[in-house]
């Protein structure tokens, strides 16, 4: 069964660093990633939006 997990973060280190973890962690065969950024400006500052969405199936354990 098909699954998603979403990834939004303001600094695109942290996305990087939050997809490795996920990446590296066993039993999923990813499908599709995903990979959008955004900003805008608040009225005072300018906002960022890296965010990522990973398709998986989780593969049984062996």
């Amino acid at each position: 069964m098909m699954q998603v997990k979403i990834f939004d973060f303001e600094h695109e280190q942290d996305l990087e660093n939050a997809i490795n973890k996920f990446l590296q962690s066993e039993n999923k065969k990813i499908l599709c990633i995903n990979y959008r950024t955004s900003h805008f400006y608040d009225g005072k500052h300018q906002i960022y939006s890296f965010s990522a969405l990973i398709s998986y199936e989780m593969t049984p354990l062996v």
